[in-house]
């Protein structure tokens, strides 16, 4: 795996005040977890086209929580691949290719 992920996070992360910033991230997450009944409401209103890529490995993000987009969205199209949090770096072939056909399942024939 290439180390230009890690660089250049390290490199942002290194700047003065940057560990402040993700610390104050961190801790407000809880004003994140807040609003889910707001997204869930949208979710079950509106039914958007929704496509979550999950790293079945994460363990931070578990499966379970891709899944439960379905309860709100049951037509919802969850993908897991076999990588943990950061899957773009082990998997970002597979993961635009799978974008790519999603939004092109969105696209109505009309307009393709």
């Amino acid at each position: 795996m290439s180390p230009d992920g890690q660089n250049l996070d390290y490199y942002y992360l290194a700047r003065p005040g940057a560990d402040d910033i993700q610390l104050d991230l961190f801790g407000d997450y809880k004003s994140n977890v807040e609003l889910y009944p707001s997204f869930q409401s949208y979710f079950r209103t509106h039914k958007p086209p929704f496509l979550a890529v999950w790293g079945k490995n994460d363990p931070f993000f578990l499966p379970p929580g891709a899944e439960a987009f379905k309860r709100d969205i049951p037509e919802a199209k969850v993908h897991f691949f076999d990588t943990g949090h950061f899957a773009l770096e082990t998997h970002c072939t597979e993961i635009a290719n799978t974008i790519s056909d999603f939004l092109g399942e969105c696209v109505p024939s009309h307009h393709k």
